[in-house]
Protein backbone atom coordinates (compact mmCIF):
# COMPACT_ATOMS: atom_id res chain seq x y z
CA UNK A 1 0.00 0.00 0.00
CA UNK A 2 2.65 2.93 1.08
CA UNK A 3 4.56 1.80 -2.30
CA UNK A 4 1.42 2.26 -4.19
CA UNK A 5 0.68 5.84 -2.42
CA UNK A 6 4.12 6.57 -3.81
CA UNK A 7 3.38 5.71 -7.51
CA UNK A 8 0.53 8.03 -7.02
CA UNK A 9 2.43 10.91 -5.63
CA UNK A 10 4.90 10.55 -8.38
CA UNK A 11 4.74 8.88 -11.49
CA UNK A 12 1.16 9.84 -12.16
CA UNK A 13 2.47 13.68 -12.82
CA UNK A 14 3.22 12.68 -16.30
CA UNK A 15 0.02 11.94 -17.35
CA UNK A 16 -1.77 14.90 -16.70
CA UNK A 17 1.13 17.43 -15.84
CA UNK A 18 0.74 19.04 -19.04
CA UNK A 19 -2.50 19.44 -19.27
CA UNK A 20 -2.97 21.38 -16.02
CA UNK A 21 0.35 22.84 -17.18
CA UNK A 22 -1.02 24.25 -20.27
CA UNK A 23 -4.52 25.05 -18.50
CA UNK A 24 -6.59 22.24 -20.04
CA UNK A 25 -7.66 21.17 -16.69
CA UNK A 26 -7.75 22.48 -13.58
CA UNK A 27 -5.47 20.47 -10.80
CA UNK A 28 -8.84 19.03 -8.76
CA UNK A 29 -9.97 18.06 -12.43
CA UNK A 30 -6.85 16.27 -13.34
CA UNK A 31 -6.84 14.27 -9.77
CA UNK A 32 -10.31 12.81 -10.35
CA UNK A 33 -9.22 12.19 -13.91
CA UNK A 34 -6.35 10.46 -12.84
CA UNK A 35 -7.38 8.48 -9.84
CA UNK A 36 -10.39 7.48 -11.79
CA UNK A 37 -8.70 6.20 -14.57
CA UNK A 38 -5.29 4.79 -13.25
CA UNK A 39 -7.86 2.69 -10.61
CA UNK A 40 -9.97 1.30 -13.82
CA UNK A 41 -6.64 0.66 -15.99
CA UNK A 42 -5.36 -1.51 -12.62
CA UNK A 43 -8.69 -3.18 -12.55
CA UNK A 44 -9.68 -3.39 -15.94
CA UNK A 45 -6.71 -4.21 -17.30
CA UNK A 46 -4.36 -5.10 -14.56
CA UNK A 47 -4.26 -8.65 -15.51
CA UNK A 48 -4.41 -11.67 -13.19
CA UNK A 49 -0.98 -12.30 -13.18
CA UNK A 50 2.04 -10.42 -12.61
CA UNK A 51 5.68 -11.80 -12.19
CA UNK A 52 7.18 -11.24 -8.95
CA UNK A 53 9.96 -10.33 -9.61
CA UNK A 54 9.95 -7.48 -12.22
CA UNK A 55 11.69 -7.67 -15.18
CA UNK A 56 13.35 -11.31 -14.68
CA UNK A 57 15.98 -9.21 -12.44
CA UNK A 58 17.09 -12.10 -10.11
CA UNK A 59 16.38 -15.40 -10.59
CA UNK A 60 13.85 -16.45 -7.65
CA UNK A 61 14.74 -19.87 -7.35
CA UNK A 62 18.26 -18.84 -6.29
CA UNK A 63 16.41 -17.57 -2.42
CA UNK A 64 18.18 -20.24 -0.10
CA UNK A 65 14.19 -20.28 1.86
CA UNK A 66 11.00 -18.55 1.41
CA UNK A 67 10.99 -17.50 4.05
CA UNK A 68 14.26 -15.18 2.94
CA UNK A 69 12.22 -14.34 -0.24
CA UNK A 70 9.30 -13.00 1.69
CA UNK A 71 11.97 -10.80 3.71
CA UNK A 72 13.48 -9.67 0.34
CA UNK A 73 10.39 -8.93 -1.29
CA UNK A 74 9.27 -6.34 1.79
CA UNK A 75 12.13 -5.19 2.05
CA UNK A 76 12.13 -4.57 -2.39
CA UNK A 77 8.75 -2.82 -1.58
CA UNK A 78 9.85 -0.43 1.53
CA UNK A 79 12.88 0.87 -0.35
CA UNK A 80 10.90 1.52 -3.22
CA UNK A 81 8.69 3.06 -1.80
CA UNK A 82 11.10 5.03 0.74
CA UNK A 83 13.03 6.23 -2.20
CA UNK A 84 9.78 7.59 -4.47
CA UNK A 85 8.64 9.27 -1.29
CA UNK A 86 11.90 10.88 -1.20
CA UNK A 87 11.61 12.28 -4.56
CA UNK A 88 8.74 13.64 -4.41
CA UNK A 89 9.62 14.99 -1.16
CA UNK A 90 12.71 17.36 -3.52
CA UNK A 91 10.12 17.37 -6.32
CA UNK A 92 11.91 14.63 -8.70
CA UNK A 93 9.70 12.66 -11.17
CA UNK A 94 11.24 9.51 -11.28
CA UNK A 95 10.82 5.89 -12.46
CA UNK A 96 8.57 3.54 -10.28
CA UNK A 97 9.65 0.85 -12.55
CA UNK A 98 13.25 1.46 -12.01
CA UNK A 99 12.62 2.20 -8.43
CA UNK A 100 11.46 -1.16 -7.57
CA UNK A 101 14.40 -2.65 -10.01
CA UNK A 102 16.83 -1.05 -7.87
CA UNK A 103 14.57 -2.60 -4.60
CA UNK A 104 14.38 -6.31 -6.04
CA UNK A 105 18.08 -5.93 -7.33
CA UNK A 106 19.35 -5.01 -3.74
CA UNK A 107 17.43 -7.96 -2.01
CA UNK A 108 18.63 -10.27 -4.58
CA UNK A 109 22.63 -9.37 -3.67
CA UNK A 110 21.78 -8.62 0.00
CA UNK A 111 19.70 -12.44 0.55
CA UNK A 112 22.00 -14.53 -1.94
CA UNK A 113 25.23 -12.42 -3.75
CA UNK A 114 26.12 -10.32 -6.93
CA UNK A 115 25.31 -13.98 -8.67
CA UNK A 116 21.86 -14.13 -8.75
CA UNK A 117 21.30 -10.42 -10.64
CA UNK A 118 20.77 -11.56 -14.58
CA UNK A 119 23.12 -8.31 -15.35
CA UNK A 120 21.84 -8.46 -19.17
CA UNK A 121 18.32 -7.31 -18.26
CA UNK A 122 20.35 -4.69 -15.90
CA UNK A 123 22.17 -3.50 -19.03
CA UNK A 124 18.85 -2.88 -21.13
CA UNK A 125 17.38 -1.13 -18.41
CA UNK A 126 20.39 1.47 -17.96
CA UNK A 127 19.96 1.55 -22.08
CA UNK A 128 16.86 2.95 -21.46
CA UNK A 129 17.64 6.04 -19.27
CA UNK A 130 19.48 7.74 -22.17
CA UNK A 131 17.24 6.48 -24.35
CA UNK A 132 13.82 6.95 -23.23
CA UNK A 133 14.12 11.01 -22.55
CA UNK A 134 15.95 11.30 -25.93
CA UNK A 135 13.39 9.87 -27.98
CA UNK A 136 10.41 11.38 -25.89
CA UNK A 137 12.53 14.99 -26.19
CA UNK A 138 13.08 14.54 -30.18
CA UNK A 139 9.77 13.27 -31.24
CA UNK A 140 8.06 15.79 -29.16
CA UNK A 141 10.31 18.83 -30.44
CA UNK A 142 9.91 17.14 -34.24
CA UNK A 143 5.60 17.91 -33.59
CA UNK A 144 6.02 20.88 -32.41
CA UNK A 145 8.65 22.11 -35.43
CA UNK A 146 5.82 21.20 -37.48
CA UNK A 147 2.84 22.67 -35.59
CA UNK A 148 4.80 25.94 -35.85
CA UNK A 149 5.97 26.21 -39.29
CA UNK A 150 2.76 24.72 -41.04
CA UNK A 151 0.15 26.42 -38.70
CA UNK A 152 1.45 28.51 -35.78
CA UNK A 153 4.10 31.02 -38.25
CA UNK A 154 1.24 30.50 -41.54
CA UNK A 155 -0.82 33.94 -42.34
CA UNK A 156 -3.82 32.35 -41.82
CA UNK A 157 -3.79 30.24 -38.79
CA UNK A 158 -7.06 29.33 -38.54
CA UNK A 159 -7.07 28.29 -42.27
CA UNK A 160 -4.03 25.99 -41.61
CA UNK A 161 -5.13 24.60 -38.15
CA UNK A 162 -8.51 23.25 -39.78
CA UNK A 163 -6.59 21.87 -42.19
CA UNK A 164 -3.67 20.40 -39.89
CA UNK A 165 -5.30 19.71 -36.47
CA UNK A 166 -7.69 16.70 -37.55
CA UNK A 167 -4.61 15.03 -38.74
CA UNK A 168 -2.45 15.94 -35.70
CA UNK A 169 -5.67 14.44 -33.48
CA UNK A 170 -5.76 11.98 -35.92
CA UNK A 171 -1.98 10.77 -35.65
CA UNK A 172 -2.91 10.65 -32.29
CA UNK A 173 -6.07 8.85 -31.75
CA UNK A 174 -4.09 6.49 -33.93
CA UNK A 175 -0.57 6.00 -31.67
CA UNK A 176 -3.10 5.61 -28.67
CA UNK A 177 -4.78 2.65 -30.28
CA UNK A 178 -1.54 1.10 -31.26
CA UNK A 179 -0.92 2.09 -27.63
CA UNK A 180 -3.71 0.10 -26.04
CA UNK A 181 -3.14 -2.57 -28.20
CA UNK A 182 0.71 -3.04 -27.50
CA UNK A 183 0.98 -2.03 -24.04
CA UNK A 184 -2.35 -1.11 -22.42
CA UNK A 185 -4.55 -4.34 -22.47
CA UNK A 186 -0.91 -6.52 -22.52
CA UNK A 187 -1.89 -8.26 -19.85
CA UNK A 188 -5.26 -9.64 -21.09
CA UNK A 189 -4.29 -9.42 -25.14
CA UNK A 190 -1.84 -10.17 -27.27
CA UNK A 191 -2.83 -9.04 -30.57
CA UNK A 192 -1.15 -10.40 -34.11
CA UNK A 193 1.04 -7.45 -35.96
CA UNK A 194 -1.31 -7.67 -39.17
CA UNK A 195 -4.16 -6.80 -36.82
CA UNK A 196 -2.47 -3.60 -34.94
CA UNK A 197 -1.70 -2.00 -38.26
CA UNK A 198 -5.22 -3.00 -39.45
CA UNK A 199 -6.66 -1.16 -36.65
CA UNK A 200 -4.34 1.78 -36.96
CA UNK A 201 -5.18 2.39 -40.44
CA UNK A 202 -8.73 2.11 -39.58
CA UNK A 203 -8.50 4.05 -36.12
CA UNK A 204 -6.48 7.00 -38.18
CA UNK A 205 -9.49 6.98 -41.05
CA UNK A 206 -11.96 7.23 -38.70
CA UNK A 207 -11.16 9.76 -36.49
CA UNK A 208 -9.72 12.03 -39.67
CA UNK A 209 -12.90 11.71 -41.23
CA UNK A 210 -14.97 12.53 -37.71
CA UNK A 211 -12.72 15.08 -36.18
CA UNK A 212 -12.63 17.47 -39.79
CA UNK A 213 -16.08 18.94 -39.34
CA UNK A 214 -15.70 18.81 -35.64
CA UNK A 215 -12.46 21.08 -35.26
CA UNK A 216 -13.75 23.31 -38.87
CA UNK A 217 -16.72 23.94 -36.37
CA UNK A 218 -14.56 24.81 -33.21
CA UNK A 219 -12.52 26.88 -35.87
CA UNK A 220 -15.34 28.77 -37.04
CA UNK A 221 -15.12 32.75 -35.71
CA UNK A 222 -12.03 31.88 -33.77
CA UNK A 223 -9.77 34.97 -34.26
CA UNK A 224 -6.50 34.44 -36.02
CA UNK A 225 -4.29 34.51 -33.11
CA UNK A 226 -1.94 31.64 -31.55
CA UNK A 227 -4.18 31.69 -28.68
CA UNK A 228 -7.25 30.65 -30.85
CA UNK A 229 -5.40 27.95 -32.06
CA UNK A 230 -4.12 26.48 -28.98
CA UNK A 231 -7.94 26.04 -27.67
CA UNK A 232 -7.90 23.35 -30.91
CA UNK A 233 -5.63 21.50 -28.71
CA UNK A 234 -7.83 21.45 -25.46
CA UNK A 235 -9.94 18.46 -25.63
CA UNK A 236 -7.24 15.94 -27.43
CA UNK A 237 -5.60 16.89 -24.26
CA UNK A 238 -8.06 15.62 -21.78
CA UNK A 239 -8.36 12.70 -23.55
CA UNK A 240 -4.69 11.73 -24.23
CA UNK A 241 -4.36 12.41 -20.11
CA UNK A 242 -7.50 9.87 -19.45
CA UNK A 243 -5.59 7.17 -22.01
CA UNK A 244 -2.34 7.56 -20.36
CA UNK A 245 -3.27 7.33 -16.91
CA UNK A 246 -5.47 4.15 -17.66
CA UNK A 247 -2.32 2.66 -19.83
CA UNK A 248 -0.22 3.61 -16.53
CA UNK A 249 -2.61 2.22 -14.32
CA UNK A 250 -2.53 -0.99 -15.95
CA UNK A 251 1.07 -1.54 -16.05
CA UNK A 252 3.03 0.02 -13.07
CA UNK A 253 -0.02 -0.89 -10.39
CA UNK A 254 1.43 -4.46 -11.28
CA UNK A 255 5.13 -3.00 -10.71
CA UNK A 256 4.44 -1.96 -6.72
CA UNK A 257 1.57 -4.91 -6.60
CA UNK A 258 4.21 -7.91 -8.10
CA UNK A 259 6.66 -7.92 -4.70
CA UNK A 260 3.59 -8.24 -2.66
CA UNK A 261 1.64 -10.65 -4.85
CA UNK A 262 4.87 -12.57 -4.50
CA UNK A 263 4.63 -12.50 -0.92
CA UNK A 264 1.19 -13.43 -0.75
CA UNK A 265 1.51 -16.49 -3.04
CA UNK A 266 4.49 -17.43 -0.56
CA UNK A 267 2.82 -17.74 2.51
CA UNK A 268 0.09 -19.34 1.17
CA UNK A 269 1.35 -22.09 -0.76
CA UNK A 270 4.73 -21.94 1.28
CA UNK A 271 6.68 -21.67 -2.34
CA UNK A 272 9.02 -19.22 -4.57
CA UNK A 273 6.88 -18.93 -7.81
CA UNK A 274 8.17 -17.01 -10.51
CA UNK A 275 4.82 -15.78 -11.28
CA UNK A 276 1.61 -15.14 -8.85
CA UNK A 277 -1.67 -15.24 -9.30
CA UNK A 278 -3.13 -11.71 -7.98
CA UNK A 279 -5.73 -11.98 -5.95
CA UNK A 280 -8.43 -8.96 -6.85
CA UNK A 281 -7.61 -7.47 -3.08
CA UNK A 282 -4.24 -7.30 -3.94
CA UNK A 283 -5.05 -5.08 -7.35
CA UNK A 284 -7.54 -3.45 -5.39
CA UNK A 285 -4.53 -2.37 -2.53
CA UNK A 286 -2.44 -0.99 -5.66
CA UNK A 287 -5.60 0.79 -7.20
CA UNK A 288 -6.54 2.48 -4.12
CA UNK A 289 -2.84 3.23 -2.95
CA UNK A 290 -2.53 5.26 -6.18
CA UNK A 291 -5.12 7.43 -5.81
CA UNK A 292 -4.73 8.36 -2.46
CA UNK A 293 -1.20 8.89 -3.23
CA UNK A 294 -2.34 11.33 -5.92
CA UNK A 295 -4.65 13.14 -3.76
CA UNK A 296 -1.98 13.83 -0.85
CA UNK A 297 0.92 14.57 -2.94
CA UNK A 298 0.41 14.47 -6.01
CA UNK A 299 0.11 18.48 -7.11
CA UNK A 300 3.70 19.09 -5.86
CA UNK A 301 4.60 17.14 -8.53
CA UNK A 302 2.09 17.76 -11.37
CA UNK A 303 3.17 21.26 -10.42
CA UNK A 304 6.93 21.03 -11.86
CA UNK A 305 6.18 18.57 -14.29
CA UNK A 306 3.49 20.94 -15.91
CA UNK A 307 4.89 24.08 -15.30
CA UNK A 308 7.84 24.47 -13.74
CA UNK A 309 11.02 23.05 -16.18
CA UNK A 310 9.38 25.03 -19.36
CA UNK A 311 5.97 26.95 -19.80
CA UNK A 312 3.84 24.78 -21.94
CA UNK A 313 0.80 25.70 -23.98
CA UNK A 314 -1.48 23.29 -24.97
CA UNK A 315 -0.24 22.25 -28.48
CA UNK A 316 3.26 22.30 -26.82
CA UNK A 317 1.56 19.95 -24.17
CA UNK A 318 -0.12 17.62 -26.93
CA UNK A 319 2.94 17.12 -28.35
CA UNK A 320 4.23 16.35 -24.96
CA UNK A 321 1.46 13.75 -24.37
CA UNK A 322 1.32 12.50 -28.36
CA UNK A 323 5.40 11.93 -27.83
CA UNK A 324 4.97 9.69 -24.72
CA UNK A 325 2.60 7.24 -26.63
CA UNK A 326 4.67 7.17 -29.79
CA UNK A 327 7.59 6.61 -27.61
CA UNK A 328 6.46 3.78 -25.57
CA UNK A 329 5.09 1.80 -28.84
CA UNK A 330 8.37 2.01 -30.51
CA UNK A 331 10.19 0.79 -27.20
CA UNK A 332 7.58 -2.10 -26.86
CA UNK A 333 8.45 -2.44 -30.66
CA UNK A 334 11.82 -2.50 -29.71
CA UNK A 335 11.85 -4.49 -26.54
CA UNK A 336 12.87 -1.46 -24.88
CA UNK A 337 12.37 -1.79 -20.95
CA UNK A 338 11.27 2.12 -21.16
CA UNK A 339 9.98 4.45 -18.24
CA UNK A 340 7.10 6.53 -18.49
CA UNK A 341 8.62 8.90 -16.67
CA UNK A 342 11.58 9.41 -18.70
CA UNK A 343 9.43 10.01 -22.05
CA UNK A 344 7.82 12.42 -20.69
CA UNK A 345 9.73 14.54 -18.86
CA UNK A 346 12.03 14.29 -21.97
CA UNK A 347 9.70 15.46 -24.31
CA UNK A 348 8.88 18.47 -22.09
CA UNK A 349 12.44 19.19 -21.76
CA UNK A 350 12.59 18.67 -25.83
CA UNK A 351 10.10 21.27 -26.73
CA UNK A 352 11.73 23.51 -23.93
CA UNK A 353 15.07 23.01 -25.96
CA UNK A 354 13.22 24.13 -29.22
CA UNK A 355 11.65 27.04 -27.95
CA UNK A 356 14.93 27.98 -26.03
CA UNK A 357 16.79 27.37 -29.47
CA UNK A 358 14.16 29.20 -31.60
CA UNK A 359 13.28 32.40 -29.09
CA UNK A 360 17.53 33.17 -29.29
CA UNK A 361 17.74 31.88 -32.77
CA UNK A 362 14.69 35.73 -33.36
CA UNK A 363 16.52 37.08 -31.33
CA UNK A 364 20.19 37.46 -32.88
CA UNK A 365 18.22 38.43 -35.67
CA UNK A 366 16.61 41.27 -34.19
CA UNK A 367 20.34 42.44 -33.12
CA UNK A 368 21.65 42.12 -36.59
CA UNK A 369 18.92 44.20 -38.54
CA UNK A 370 20.35 47.69 -36.67
CA UNK A 371 17.59 49.23 -38.90
CA UNK A 372 14.93 47.96 -36.96
CA UNK A 373 15.46 49.70 -34.09
CA UNK A 374 18.48 50.05 -31.36
CA UNK A 375 17.83 47.75 -28.11
CA UNK A 376 19.00 49.14 -25.22
CA UNK A 377 22.15 47.48 -23.75
CA UNK A 378 20.05 45.84 -21.00
CA UNK A 379 17.01 44.53 -22.95
CA UNK A 380 19.95 42.89 -25.73
CA UNK A 381 21.86 41.15 -22.53
CA UNK A 382 18.42 39.72 -21.56
CA UNK A 383 17.14 38.64 -24.93
CA UNK A 384 20.82 36.99 -25.63
CA UNK A 385 20.54 35.30 -22.45
CA UNK A 386 17.04 34.23 -22.19
CA UNK A 387 16.65 30.87 -20.94
CA UNK A 388 13.42 29.05 -21.58
CA UNK A 389 14.10 25.53 -19.60
CA UNK A 390 15.02 25.45 -15.60
CA UNK A 391 18.42 24.36 -15.78
CA UNK A 392 17.93 23.52 -11.87
CA UNK A 393 15.31 20.87 -12.68
CA UNK A 394 17.12 19.46 -15.15
CA UNK A 395 19.92 19.57 -12.75
CA UNK A 396 17.65 17.26 -10.01
CA UNK A 397 15.40 15.30 -11.83
CA UNK A 398 18.82 13.89 -14.49
CA UNK A 399 20.69 13.49 -10.79
CA UNK A 400 17.48 11.60 -9.17
CA UNK A 401 17.35 9.29 -12.33
CA UNK A 402 21.19 8.18 -12.37
CA UNK A 403 20.77 6.98 -8.38
CA UNK A 404 17.21 5.49 -8.42
CA UNK A 405 18.42 1.53 -8.96
CA UNK A 406 21.60 2.58 -6.89
CA UNK A 407 19.37 4.60 -3.92
CA UNK A 408 16.55 1.58 -3.93
CA UNK A 409 18.96 -1.15 -4.26
CA UNK A 410 20.97 0.15 -0.69
CA UNK A 411 18.02 0.99 1.14
CA UNK A 412 16.99 -2.82 -0.08
CA UNK A 413 20.13 -4.64 0.94
CA UNK A 414 19.74 -2.44 4.25
CA UNK A 415 16.54 -3.60 5.23
CA UNK A 416 16.53 -6.83 4.69
CA UNK A 417 20.35 -7.56 6.51
CA UNK A 418 18.03 -5.98 9.24
CA UNK A 419 15.23 -8.15 9.02
CA UNK A 420 17.90 -11.14 8.84
CA UNK A 421 19.45 -10.04 12.11
CA UNK A 422 16.54 -9.76 13.20
CA UNK A 423 14.94 -12.65 12.74
CA UNK A 424 18.47 -14.49 14.00
CA UNK A 425 18.31 -12.97 16.91
CA UNK A 426 15.00 -12.71 18.39
CA UNK A 427 14.58 -16.66 17.72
Amino acid sequence: GYMALNIGANDVANNVGPAVGSKALTLTGALIIAAIFEAAGAILAGGDVVSTISKGIIDPMAMPSTEHFIRGMISALLAAGIWLHMATYIGAPVSTTHSIVGGVLGAGIASVDVNVVNWMTMGKIAASWVISPVLGGLIAALFLAFIKSRIIYQEDKIAAAKKWVPVLVAIMVTAFTVYMMVKGLKRLWEPEAELIVICALVAFAVSYFILRPVIARAAFGLENRRASVAELFTYPLIFAACLLSFAHGANDVANAVGPLAAIVTAVTTGGIAAKAEVPFWVMGVGAIGISLGLALFGPKLIRTVGAEITKLDRARAFCVALSAAITVIAASALGLPVSSTHIAVGAIFGVGFLREFRSNRTNNNLQSNDSLEPLSKKKQRKAKKRKLVRRQHLITIVSAWLITVPAAAALAMAFCLGLDYFMQHSG
